[in-house]
């Protein structure tokens, strides 16, 4: 008798356990179905996400698919605002290349039938153009060198305040011809940074030349102070500042707070891009009609004795 009420007990196990996988399969077949339904229908709404009920391998499955859609889907739109930038990019370096092209090509046409002295002015506004055009090419081609992540480095530690004031000798001549005042607030001791020489000199060169070229300003100041663990470089201008809609827009490609200005948008997005690469940062304050300062911020480098 006790073996034929083991026997039954087993058989009622082995019908629980086998009612039970079914179940189970017939859910799992009813749940790839449906997520099958639903993959099919995100073509037309790719913003939708899978769903299921319960608290089982089934849901923790979901669960992933659901990071991997999110995560796809962020990708895709990183790529088509990539893609867009990248049409707007070519759009308008392209009108910027003509541009110059076009007006240097035309200068050097009339050349034979001007005066001698009308073929020297001419000459001279070729020769401004063809400078146009170079700074162009060369922006083109470092921005092209940052976002493929084909820049070199050569980390090395400076004296900031020392090579700060190389950069800036050399743009006296350029101050003094476009009646610029200039004063430098920089210390005499030495305070190490450790920068890429070139990305640090191209930085600083961005920053003095779009005060120059858009800044409508008499007066640029640098200074160089030290605050908590890093080093501060502003680059100031007395100009007619920057509307504050404009500001959080400053440091992305292509932006112009004047679209009829001259220049391509790219300067301080380099810059932005450069000083990241050196474990810096860079920001912006200004005040209409008052005093606009970028300022760069670098980890000072304490040295031994």
């Amino acid at each position: 008798v006790w073996r034929w009420h083991g026997m039954i007990a087993l058989n009622i196990i082995l019908i629980f356990v086998c009612i039970t996988v079914l179940y189970y399969l017939l859910r799992i077949r009813k749940q790839l179905a449906e997520w099958l339904i639903s993959l099919k229908s995100m073509h037309e709404t790719p913003e939708r996400y899978l769903f299921v009920k319960g608290n089982d391998i089934l849901s923790d499955i979901n669960f992933e698919i659901n990071g991997i859609l999110k995560k796809s889907r962020r990708q895709l739109a990183k790529l088509q605002r990539a893609e867009a930038a990248s049409r707007q990019l070519l759009t308008d370096l392209s009108h910027d290349v003509r541009t110059p092209l076009a007006s240097l090509i035309g200068y050097l046409e009339a050349l034979d039938s001007q005066t001698a002295k009308e073929k020297e002015e001419y000459i001279h506004v070729a020769y401004r153009k063809a400078l146009d055009l170079q700074e162009l090419i060369d922006m083109l081609f470092q921005w092209s060198k940052l976002t493929s992540g084909e820049q070199p480095y050569q980390m090395e530690i400076y004296d900031i305040n020392e090579l700060t004031r190389e950069i800036m000798i050399g743009h006296i001549p350029v101050f003094e011809k476009n009646h610029i005042s200039f004063s430098a607030n920089i210390a005499d001791d030495e305070w190490f940074v450790k920068i890429d020489r070139m990305a640090f000199a191209r930085s600083i060169n961005n920053l003095i030349s779009n005060a120059v070229k858009h800044g409508k300003c008499s007066l640029i100041e640098i200074d160089i102070q030290k605050n908590k663990g890093n080093v501060k470089l502003s680059v100031s201008n007395n100009g007619a500042g920057i509307p504050e809609p404009d500001i959080p827009f400053l440091f992305e490609r292509l932006y112009k707070c004047d679209t009829s200005r001259p220049g391509n948008g790219l300067g301080l997005a380099i810059t932005m891009e450069l000083t990241r690469a050196m474990s810096g940062d860079i920001a912006v304050r200004s005040i209409p009609g008052g005093m606009t300062a970028f300022c760069l911020t670098l980890p000072l480098i304490v040295r031994e004795n």
